[in-house]
């Protein structure tokens, strides 16, 4: 069977207490191998570490403070991640990156905080998972800060334009993560995704949000990856098997993942 690996999935959110070991035998049926479990704050780190625990070779886990819960504690929260990132063994530093969607309260908060990860996942050799939602100039000003640095990561949940994704590639070793948005109706990321090379695409859920068609409007989960893979597959006019091999050997690359 194909290998497949769900770059991003918060697979130890409460949404899937109830049927865990259900949704486990689903994805690996489907062939997921591994998955990556982003980090969002201090108050979710010991459940996704339990995850992670409890599905040794399966499951990895990143440390990171998401942007949206950088708030009036923030610095407790970076803090929090500086310490425990050299205190534990991680794959990466996210979810990091700048969200002027939900809030710009802390806007000058969050490009300080986004940079002091990047500054981190340099120092431990480690990608970095970018969360990037009406932020893109945002983004491209602390990139612009970290020009001098060996930068590498994943643009999760990718949905920018074509000329985006090329500025972004400007600034590192960078891939871009694409999940169910590529399957909705009036999306216009497939036409992007046709314009990208496959070696900078690793698939995602980012379940149990963003479900693809035909199940979304209920929960996601990472089985659904196949799914993105076909869709991909169709875009692209390629086989399923050449996109499920080019874009787990990208995410193996990316994570070193043996």
């Amino acid at each position: 069977m194909v290998r497949l690996i769900d770059t991003h999935t918060h697979l130890y959110d409460t949404s899937f207490t109830n049927d865990f070991d259900a949704i486990i035998g689903r994805v690996r049926e489907c062939g997921v191998s591994e998955v990556i479990l982003p980090a969002i704050d201090s108050t979710y780190h010991n459940q996704m570490v339990r995850c992670a625990d409890a599905l040794p070779g399966f499951a990895y886990p990143a440390i990171g403070l998401h942007p949206t819960s950088v708030k009036e504690n923030w610095r407790d929260e970076l803090e929090f991640v500086m310490e425990t990132a050299m205190q534990q063994k991680f794959i990466a530093i996210g979810e990091i990156g700048i969200d002027g969607y939900w809030s710009k309260e802390y806007m000058k908060e969050q490009l300080s905080v986004f940079k002091e990860q990047i500054e981190l996942a340099v120092k431990m050799n480690l990608p970095v998972i970018v969360h990037m939602r009406e932020s893109v100039e945002e983004i491209f000003k602390v990139l612009d800060n970290c020009r001098h640095l060996p930068l590498r990561g994943i643009f999760h949940a990718y949905s920018g334009s074509f000329e985006t994704y090329q500025r972004l590639k400007m600034y590192g070793d960078f891939m871009f993560g694409i999940g169910g948005v590529v399957t909705y109706k009036n999306s216009g990321l497939p036409e992007v995704v046709n314009k990208m090379s496959l070696e900078a695409i690793v698939l995602e859920t980012d379940s149990p949000w963003l479900t693809p068609v035909p199940y979304r409007g209920n929960r996601n989960e990472p089985s659904y990856v196949k799914i993105v893979a076909e869709k991909v597959a169709e875009i692209k006019k390629i086989s399923f098997d050449e996109v499920a091999e080019r874009t787990t050997c990208n995410a193996k690359r990316m994570f070193n993942l043996n």
